[in-house]
Parts: structure tokens; C-alpha cells; sequence
């Protein structure tokens, strides 16, 4: 049976939208991961025609927690646009999502275009700034359960993002700590190195997939390298904040 990639693509952006949980795509469909990619590329493409503008890509499971976590062990990546992204130290509305996740990240902010087989060195040499970051996940599909496809076509996830200051990409990113306080009290501790051993991994990856797809990351992409802790649900009311050493804070509230 041919699978209708527009129908999922629309039933993922529609879920999105207005914020509702929808059946997983694996319980009726058979998807090969290359059309999972399809139904992402074109649920964004939706939202792209509404007039959100494309900023870079996420990527997904690269961590080990984060592997544990939702049981499966590869690596995904997903699509932002500038509707994504919240204030620091801001507020985000819980009604937006479905049920969603905050993970703390290290972005990167490329100087220049950046795709396929790289060198970390090479990759580096693309990247203007590093940031800390926060991401807000939101599964579309109902109690939060998923195959590898599932996700995939649903954007691998990606909903929200705060970005904190950014700083020189000159220096050591491969283990620096990292603290997720929760009203004022520690909720997580974890170091970057648990995002694939070294953030400049995830963004040499990510050049090398999103060549996969005939894609370019553009001068001025950001690209979130990925959950360095197990995520934790969001709930009205908290005060979120990440610190990462020698790169600084990120926060966002909660709200209705």
C-alpha cells in the first residue's frame, strides 16, 4: 500500500496547531525511515507556507539518557523555524503543547554555510557563537509513546526553544557542567560531554545528515546539538532555568 505522505504531514501539522494528541502513525502505517523524513519535510513546509522562516535543524538522541529515555539508540534530526523560538527568560504558554518536555542543549550559530562530510575542525570553522539552550519537546502523539518513524515524521519532536548569550566558539566544549534548576531548586546536573561525547560531534552529524536530505545549513542556521540529561515535564508554573559552564544562563516561565 502506498503510504499518503501529504495526509500525515497535514495530520502532524494540524496536531501541532491546536495542540492535540493524535494516534501513532506506526499503529496503521508501515514507514520506511526515508518517508518518515518525507512527512517531516513536508508537515514544515506547511508551516513554511504560513509564513514561519526556516532557522536550522535539532538534532535528536544523542545522548545516552536521552537513547534510555525513549528506547531507541538513532540518531534523528528535526527542522526549526523562527516560530519556535521564546524569549529568554520569558514566558511560554502550557496550552501550546500537548505534553511537553524540557531538555537542556548547547546551539551552535553558524558564520557560514555548512553540509556533508566534515571534520570536526572544518565544522567548528563554520560556527560563529555557542549558546546555552533549552528545548521544549512535544510528542503529537498520545501518552508520549513512539517508534523511530513516529517521531522522525513528527519533526523528532521539536517545538520550543530558548536560547541564552552567545559566546565565542573558541574553547573546549567537550565537558562542561551543566545545572537545570526548577523554582530555584536543582532538578538535573549533567555536563556536555554526555551529547555524543562532545557537542562538535552532533554538529559534524548534523552536517552529514542534512546532506542526506539535499539540504544546506545556511550562514545564520542554529543547531541544537542535543539533550545532554533525560527530559522532564513541564507543568504550569515553573520557572526554568539552565546554567552551563563558561556560557551562561537560559531561563523561561511556565504560564496557563
Amino acid at each position: 500500500m502506498t503510504v499518503d505522505i501529504l495526509r500525515l504531514a497535514t495530520l502532524l501539522d494540524d496536531a501541532a496547531c491546536n495542540a492535540t494528541a493524535v494516534a501513532q502513525i506506526s499503529a496503521t502505517e508501515t514507514l520506511t525511515l526515508e518517508e518518515a523524513y518525507e512527512v517531516q519535510r513536508q508537515s514544515i513546509e506547511r508551516r513554511l507556507a504560513r509564513g514561519e522562516r526556516r532557522i536550522g535543524m535539532k538534532m535528536g538522541f544523542t545522548s545516552r539518557a536521552k537513547m534510555e529515555q525513549m528506547g531507541v539508540n538513532d540518531l534523528i534530526w528535526g527542522r526549526l523555524t523562527h516560530a519556535m523560538i521564546a524569549e529568554d527568560g520569558g514566558t511560554i504558554s502550557r496550552k501550546r503543547f500537548v505534553h511537553p518536555r524540557v531538555e537542556p542543549e548547547v546551539a551552535f550559530l553558524l558564520r557560514k554555510p555548512l553540509s556533508g562530510i566534515v571534520t570536526a575542525v572544518q565544522a567548528m570553522d563554520a560556527v560563529e557563537a555557542v549558546a546555552p539552550a533549552l528545548e521544549i519537546i512535544d510528542s503529537r502523539y498520545q501518552n508520549f509513546r513512539f517508534s523511530l518513524t513516529d517521531v522522525v515524521a513528527d519533526n523528532s519532536s521539536s517545538s520550543a526553544l530558548t536560547i541564552g548569550p552567545w559566546n565565542s566558539p573558541h574553547q573546549p566544549l567537550d565537558n562542561l557542567g551543566m545545572t537545570v534548576m526548577v523554582n530555584g531548586r536543582a532538578q538535573s546536573f549533567g555536563s556536555t560531554a554526555a551529547i555524543l561525547g562532545d557537542p562538535v560531534r552532533s554538529l559534524v552529524a548534523a552536517a552529514r545528515l542534512v546532506a542526506m536530505s539535499g539540504e544546506v545549513l545556511e550562514a545564520g542556521h542554529i543547531v541544537m546539538a542535543g539533550g545532554a540529561t533525560a527530559a522532564f515535564e513541564l507543568h504550569v508554573g515553573m520557572h526554568v532555568q539552565l546554567e552551563v559552564e563558561r556560557l551562561g544562563r537560559t531561563s523561561f516561565m511556565v504560564a496557563e
